[in-house]
């Protein structure tokens, strides 16, 4: 029973003197940097470092690209902001007159062609004794102008028959005739007209 005190004395006693001597360690530390011995001991322990410009070395070993060019580097677009302007509207005052159209002229006047008068059946002329013994025959288609009593004033020939005897006869003869004039409307004018004459040998039996 006597050594367990023993042993637990011992044990007691070395971590008081553990204790005493961490206390007089720092109070010693603490002396120390009052005094000024701790700097000097720093110093002692580290020694000095050099310190070489990096740069300079650098500039020594190789020389430094030119700095790239500057560039002007535009202004940012920025888009004219869309503005509406309402013109004034202009009205004008339009005045709208009636006008009545003009009447349509008048239809011309209806024109009538001279033609024979049954009253005087167209005479006709004596059968030529060669054209007879010879056998000519056709038809002569004459053109007259007529004038506005009905007169032939004219006679020219637009169709022969082939026979030149018969057509001066036929000519010869239509200059005697009278007819009933051309009229436009009411009112009798002159004009050409185209008329024809048959020469027939079996007429003339």
């Amino acid at each position: 029973m006597s050594a367990r005190p023993q042993a637990a004395t011992g044990i007691f006693n070395r971590r008081l003197v553990a204790f005493a001597i961490l206390v007089v360690f720092h109070v010693l530390l603490l002396w120390g940097l009052a005094t000024g011995l701790a700097q000097k001991a720093v110093q002692m322990v580290i020694a000095p470092i050099e310190v070489e410009n990096l740069e300079e070395v650098k500039k020594e070993d190789r020389e430094l690209p030119p700095p790239p060019p500057k560039m002007d580097i535009p202004p940012p677009f920025v888009p004219a902001p869309d503005i509406a302007i309402e013109a004034p509207i202009q009205t004008q005052a339009i005045a709208v007159t009636r006008t009545e159209a003009p009447p349509p002229p008048p239809p011309p006047p209806v024109r009538v062609q001279a033609r024979q008068d049954p009253r005087r059946p167209f005479s006709r002329p004596e059968y030529p004794m060669i054209s007879k013994r010879l056998g000519e025959e056709g038809t002569v288609v004459m053109l007259l102008l007529v004038t506005e009593d009905g007169h032939v004033a004219d006679a020219k020939l637009d169709k022969s028959s082939g026979f030149p005897r018969l057509d001066e006869a036929a000519l010869r003869e239509s200059r005697r005739w009278r007819l009933i004039p051309a009229k436009e409307g009411a009112k009798p004018v002159a004009s050409w007209g185209r008329f024809a004459m048959t020469f027939r040998l079996t007429d003339e039996e």
